[in-house]
Order: C-alpha cells, then structure tokens, then sequence
C-alpha cells in the first residue's frame, strides 16, 4: 500500500495570478455598459377623487376594525383573568375543605386505635369498630356531600362568566 502525501491547497504563481486579472479586465472592456432606464415623473401626481374617496374609506375601515378588535381582545383578557383568580380561589376553598376533612379523618383514626388498644376484651373490640365504622359512614358520606356541592359550585361559579360573554357576543353578532 502507497502512502499519499497529505494535500496542500495549491497556491496559484504570480504568472497565472496576473493571466487571470488580463482575462477578467480584457471580457469587462468587451462587454458593454448596461444602464436602467430612467422614467421622469411629474412632480405633482394627481389621485384621482375616487381612487383617494375608497383609500380613505379603507383606512377608516381598517381603523374600525382594528379598534373592535382590540376592544374584544381586551375583554377577552379581562374574562380570563377573573375566570383564573374565581377558579384559584374556588381551588384554594376545596383544597381547605378536603384538608379538614382529612385532618377530621385522620383524628378519627388515631382516636379508635387509642380505643381499640385499650378495649379490655374482644366484644368490646367487636363494639368499638362496629361503632367506629358507623360514624365513618356518616362522617364521610357528609364530607362526600360537602366536597361534590363545593366541586360543582366552583365549576359553576367559573363557568358562569365565560358562559355570559359567549351569550352576549352571539347576541352582539346577531
């Protein structure tokens, strides 16, 4: 096998350098000089009136548009930042209810184990989680009640206002 020597940009000599500037000034001097046309425009163009009447017409409707535009985006903003801060507090208020429901919860626990430690025999055992079940029953099925009503008026009081501005733009478009 033959080793190749590494290659090495060729570096044109000073002949082929000075051929090369001949040839580019020798096809310019062949070539001839290409000028755009000129077109001479009067000072003073006049616009027709009813071409200027429609662009103005135009501009103005343009500007209206623009305006209704930028006042629906507006309250567009408006509705969803009081439908955000109405879920957020209708968050925080769930969150608050289903923690004491949980710290209730868990106090419950805590207390029939107490109870269930200190039961003196298996009947009273038996009693204690009879008991203790009952109350969990109707301890939860009100946490339930009081979770969903919180849920479904959150959901409501959210949704009212979006509900509100969809009924007055398709009156407003009607």
């Amino acid at each position: 096998m033959v080793d190749a020597a590494p290659a090495t940009p060729a570096t044109p000599a000073p002949a082929a350098k000075k051929t090369a500037k001949a040839a580019a000034a020798a096809f310019e001097a062949s070539m001839p000089k290409f000028e755009m046309p000129k077109f001479d425009m009067p000072s003073a163009v006049e616009v027709p009136a009813v071409m200027r009447e429609m662009a103005e017409k135009s501009v103005q409707n343009a500007r209206e548009t623009y305006e209704k535009f930028k006042a629906n985006a507006e309250e567009t903003t408006d509705l969803l930042e009081d439908t955000y801060s109405t879920a957020s507090r209708g968050l925080a208020e769930y969150n608050t209810a289903a923690l004491e429901s949980l710290r209730t919860n868990v106090n419950a626990a805590f207390d029939y184990m107490g109870a269930l430690f200190g039961a003196k025999s298996v009947s009273e055992a038996v009693e204690l989680s009879t008991g203790h079940l009952r109350k969990q029953f109707d301890v939860l099925s009100a946490q339930t009640k009081e979770l969903s009503t919180l849920a479904q008026k959150v959901a409501t009081d959210t949704a009212e206002p979006i509900k509100a501005s969809v009924e007055k733009n398709i009156k407003k478009s009607a």
